[in-house]
């Protein structure tokens, strides 16, 4: 596995992006369940759904890039930390297992021993995905959002709030990382260019951004896994030319 280590543009610009990103988010999911008028405002609560989906996506590749150890360099503690808060927040997924499952997708990627993989059915995309689902969502999770949604409810969110403006853009959002980031760039299709068995979209810059934070190009993640997911660009017009 090839690793090309960021010098000092992931250390500053990485929490720079991943801050921004919270915020925002934090922001717009506060307003959206708290006090939002989904009845009185259907365009703008599909534009906050969509919005928040997004947003959602964005801070998993972040909590992503913390498990590859780009978010604040090397050897930071401060990577395990925003990575168990934003699992956590997420869908009360454990960080080190979800480290410890990215780690062997890496090592064995598009095989039988790749947790991320369905080696069963590679082809065909709603079986792989409750696949991938069920491997990392159980009991545990169902407990912890089951959990949050009673703080929501106690605190005054209005049930319909939580359900279309959490619950909806979350789902989505693991469609939309698994679609893109897994499904799209490990699926039997066309042939793969090496042994990491994964391979890159052809989407223009902004357009990688929209979809999934660039992590469409997936062979040039999997060539530099610890490049942070705003250089995947660069090492991905650097293999064009």
């Amino acid at each position: 596995m090839s690793e090309t280590v960021s010098t000092s543009q992931s250390v500053n610009r990485g929490p720079l992006y991943a801050g921004a990103m919270a915020l925002v988010w934090f922001a717009l999911h506060i307003y959206a369940l708290f006090a939002f008028n989904i009845a009185a405002q259907p365009i703008l609560a599909l534009a906050l759904g969509v919005s928040l989906t997004w947003l959602y996506v964005g801070l998993f590749i972040v909590a992503h890039d913390a498990i590859h150890e780009t978010l604040f360099g090397r050897g930071n503690p401060w990577n395990a930390r925003i990575g168990r808060t934003i699992h956590f927040l997420y869908a009360g997924f454990n960080f080190d297992k979800m480290k410890a499952a990215h780690i062997d997708h890496h090592e064995y990627s598009g095989t039988d021993k790749d947790p991320d993989f369905n080696a069963g059915d590679p082809k065909r995309f709603w079986p792989w995905y409750m696949k991938f689902f069920l491997t990392y969502f159980g009991w545990g999770q169902i407990a912890i959002l089951a959990a949050m949604s009673v703080v929501y409810l106690l605190l005054g969110a209005p049930y319909l709030n939580i359900v279309l403006m959490w619950a909806v853009p979350a789902i989505l959002s693991s469609l939309q990382l698994f679609y893109f980031g897994t499904y799209r760039t490990h699926r039997h299709a066309d042939a793969f260019p090496d042994e990491h068995n994964a391979r890159s979209n052809s989407y223009p810059k902004w357009l990688s951004l929209l979809t999934c934070f660039h992590f469409g190009y997936h062979h040039e993640h999997h060539l530099y896994p610890h490049e942070p997911w705003w250089r995947l660009p660069t090492r991905r017009a650097e293999s064009k030319s």
